[in-house]
């Protein structure tokens, strides 16, 4: 990645001034005059000693439009948070260190729990910096990370990971090699974990969902959904295992539609997930006008034993899409959710270039409920709490699976 002058970080800003103001999805960007915040501090930030000290101070004006899938950075070089880059989560804990990072949800498959790293971990070190909150690590795609952690032992580890390249400019984001996984508890008990979903449309994720359901043929159901970064519409296979017949989900309404006014009923309707990648070219060619205005319906899949008796696991990390399955769920009583409230990070959104290699990602449309619910910034709370306990991690224990066992006992 090539060094900016002052004069082309410049022309980066006022592009990036111009997009904002044209493709977030909300005209009035929040009540935010992020033309005179930038405008005002565009002095001092085409003055930063590097890029990514570039980067960080236009980072830190765009938070103040208080929304998620806000970002800026270089295409060339991506830095993203562990549960993009990784596919782990953190959270933060006291420990025999202090206030540090532990590992929370580590994704079979992906580059964190390929390292050797597992739940519980402590993180003390980055390369060769401490790190404590509130500063959270980042990643650099395609670049190795030295991590030094401390185990439920005792001991401490040196850790490479090895950070995979983004597949796509546009959406910098590692899939973890085992989306899908599933297994049987206490014998009688499904338990179905998804790490996200990965595609557009997510014809694989959604087959390999219901291909494990089937193959547990299980009366109960735990659906594992912590740490699921959310993704595109294979989430819609999960609610369709929810209910039988077809049922109103959500909407997404961009900018020009909302408006221009609008009918959610007249809206185009996503309401089946093709099941070879050859059946997505109808949709391509009947969603190309829709843009991200579209009305989500559940498949209508039919009776399944485990209707009724289904718990979705979830954490302050299932975000997205992810939170598009819990909303419909708790809306019409079909599964009971445990864990903790979800991200509250919910909303159609896109990257766009504005110079020199940078992007600048922006949601461009808002969802909400079929019931008109805004989960953006909100997020959902769960029947049964049951927050995570690290000491019980760190003795080989997962309380809020275990808390999840119980409940789908007593369904």
């Amino acid at each position: 990645m090539i060094e900016l002058n002052e004069n082309q970080r410049a022309e980066v800003i006022d592009r990036l001034i111009q997009t904002v103001e044209t493709k977030f999805y909300d005209p009035k960007l929040n009540g935010v005059d992020i033309r005179g915040r930038l405008e005002a501090s565009k002095a001092d930030i085409i003055r930063r000693a590097n890029a990514e000290e570039f980067e960080t101070a236009v980072n830190e004006v765009l938070k103040e439009l208080r929304t998620s899938h806000v970002g800026f950075f270089h295409e060339g070089k991506p830095r993203v948070s562990g549960r993009m880059a990784i596919s782990a989560t953190l959270a933060k804990g006291n420990t025999k260190e202090g206030e540090r990072w532990v590992f929370q949800d580590v994704h079979p498959g992906g580059p964190a729990a390929l390292a050797g790293i597992v739940p519980g971990d402590v993180l003390l070190k980055v390369d060769d910096g401490e790190l404590r909150p509130p500063e959270a690590p980042t990643f650099p795609l395609g670049l190795p990370r030295h991590l030094s952690v401390l185990r439920s032992d005792g001991t401490s580890k040196k850790i490479q990971v090895d950070v995979p390249g983004p597949k796509s400019k546009k959406q910098p984001v590692v899939v973890p090699g085992a989306v899908v996984s599933s297994k049987k508890l206490n014998g009688s008990i499904g338990y179905v974990k998804i790490t996200m979903f990965p595609g557009m449309v997510g014809v694989e994720v959604a087959r390999e969902t219901s291909a494990a359901i089937r193959d547990l043929a299980c009366e109960r159901l735990i659906v594992g959904l912590r740490g699921n970064t959310g993704g595109g519409m294979g989430c819609l296979r999960v609610m369709s295992q929810l209910c039988d017949t077809k049922r109103g989900v959500g909407y997404s309404v961009a900018r020009k539609v909302a408006q221009n006014g609008y009918d959610k009923e007249k809206l185009p309707r996503f309401d089946r997930i093709p099941d070879t990648k050859i059946g997505l070219l109808p949709l391509a060619f009947r969603f190309a006008v829709a843009g991200r205005s579209v009305a989500v319906f559940t498949e209508g899949l039919g009776p399944q034993k485990h209707h009724g008796k289904t718990v979705l696991l979830v954490n302050e990390h299932s975000a997205s899409a992810t939170e598009m399955v819990v909303g419909f769920a708790a809306e019409n009583h079909l599964a009971t959710t445990v864990g903790v409230k979800t991200a509250g990070r919910l909303t159609g959104a896109s990257s766009f270039k504005v110079g020199h290699g940078y992007r600048v990602a922006l949601p461009v449309a808002q969802y909400r409920t079929w019931q008109e619910r805004v989960l953006e910034g909100v997020g959902v709370s769960p029947d049964v709490e049951e927050p995570l306990s690290l000491p019980a991690l760190w003795e080989g224990h997962d309380n809020q699976l275990e808390a999840a066992v119980r409940t789908a006992a007593a369904l």
